[in-house]
């Protein structure tokens, strides 16, 4: 043993207290230290468990993420056991976490975690959308052009993608989805997820956007459907595979040119790569 302290990533509610787990309960009140993201929200948190807070409170948020985690962990390798929690939902899903974590497991600390809510798969639960297999983007560019860039690049993202985002720039990001997906591709904006004023709204992304001008309050994630492949006949991927082999003899390596045909055309890569083939 090397006599190290332990990191506990800590899941706290995204919205009802009474989702808080028993071991969450228990962390709090045995913790040495406990990094938070805000200090008077876990307060306020502790009091509605009915929980008292004995371990030294320390912030833990973006601008002091990574001098703050330095010092973590010197506790942590002087045997402290450090709880790290968010404002909502997992450490490190958007928020601050992974810097900490990344340095514990560099340097031996053993890391654990209390699972706990998430918005990611709450919203991908009640989206209605396929689950089976799913991508997390966190938060699209604020940036017009970074966030149709951004967005372009997943137009041929199969899975099913959840986004975060703020509520002064949901409308206009929902716009930018219907330019890069298509007006047509089914989503979902869940809204305040398991508070009080929970909303969930379903869709084509035209239709949330116009539903999203109007003015939207509260914390957003956004569920999108993934691309479905076109099924193309003989013909066309015969068409495609002469464009692919035009790039190719224009220097183009042909592994590049066939995923950058297929990508535009919305075609699968392996049939067009054994249309290339025959």
């Amino acid at each position: 043993m090397n006599g190290f302290g332990r990191l506990v990533l800590a899941g706290v509610p995204i919205g009802r207290v009474g989702d808080a787990s028993p071991r969450l309960r228990q962390a709090l009140e045995s913790a040495d230290v406990i990094a938070a993201e805000d200090t008077r929200k876990l307060r306020r948190l502790a009091t509605d468990l009915e929980v008292e807070i004995r371990a030294k409170l320390v912030s833990y948020y973006d601008a002091n993420e990574a001098e703050r985690a330095a010092e973590l962990l010197v506790a942590l390798k002087e045997g402290a056991t450090v709880l790290v929690v968010t404002d909502a939902g997992m450490p490190g899903v958007s928020d601050p976490g992974y810097r900490l974590t990344r340095l514990a497991v560099e340097a031996g600390v053993h890391v654990t975690a209390l699972p706990g809510p998430s918005a990611v798969t709450t919203a991908l639960a009640v989206s209605g959308l396929p689950s089976d297999r799913f991508c997390f983007e966190g938060f699209p560019p604020r940036r017009p052009g970074d966030r149709a860039r951004r967005l372009e690049g997943l137009a041929a993202e199969e899975r099913t993608m959840v986004f975060f985002e703020a509520p002064h720039r949901l409308a206009a990001t929902l716009e930018a989805m219907a330019e890069a997906f298509g007006a047509e591709r089914q989503a979902a904006v869940c809204r305040e997820l398991t508070k009080t004023y929970e909303e969930v709204r379903r869709g084509s992304l035209a239709e949330l956007a116009d539903w999203a001008a109007g003015g939207v309050k509260g914390e957003i994630t956004v569920v999108v459907a993934g691309h479905v492949p076109a099924t193309p006949g003989e013909a066309d991927l015969d068409e495609l595979a002469a464009e692919v082999a035009r790039l190719a003899e224009a220097g183009t390596p042909r592994k590049e040119a066939v995923a950058e045909v297929a990508r535009a055309a919305g075609v699968s890569r392996r049939a067009l790569y054994n249309a290339v083939h025959r």
